[in-house]
């Protein structure tokens, strides 16, 4: 546990909302195709001002940062809210450093995740995270979220 991973400060919105957007874009633009959503409404600056507005956003959220912040998970008690790298530099540790990190230090265990999105599905699958077979749709759409729990060791 190594990893340069610190608390979020409120110094951070800026690079969170930019991460969160980018990642938004390419992983849920594909699944939801809404235009007007993705590239109109999801802008950076709006979603500083949500974060400043809910300290607890910000509060609630670790982040990777070796000089540079790369990444960052967002924890409500044992839930993992949101686990988000740069696009550019996924693949590379940053995203596991972040999810070690938080079921190891803060106990996490479980996390909602979107049914269609395979690649997420593979990598929480890769840290013990399973689909416990209850799911929830995800409000105004027609897609599915699925609860995954982290697998007990012996």
């Amino acid at each position: 546990m190594n990893a340069p991973i610190r608390p979020a400060k409120r110094d951070d919105a800026s690079r969170l909302a930019e991460i969160e957007i980018f990642n938004y874009r390419l992983n849920f633009y594909p699944i939801f195709r809404n235009d007007s959503f993705y590239f109109q409404e999801l802008q950076v600056l709006p979603m500083v001002e949500e974060y400043f507005a809910a300290p607890a956003a910000i509060a609630h959220t670790l982040v990777y940062d070796d000089g540079a912040v790369k990444g960052f998970l967002r924890l409500e008690g044992q839930e993992i809210r949101k686990l988000f790298v740069e696009p550019v530099l996924q693949g590379r540790g940053i995203g596991a450093a972040l999810l070690e990190y938080a079921v190891e230090a803060r106990n996490a265990s479980c996390l909602w995740a979107l049914e269609a999105n395979e690649r997420a599905l593979r990598f929480y699958r890769r840290h013990g995270f399973l689909p416990t077979g209850e799911r929830q749709p995800e409000q105004g759409t027609d897609q599915f979220l699925l609860l995954l729990k982290r697998e007990l060791g012996p």
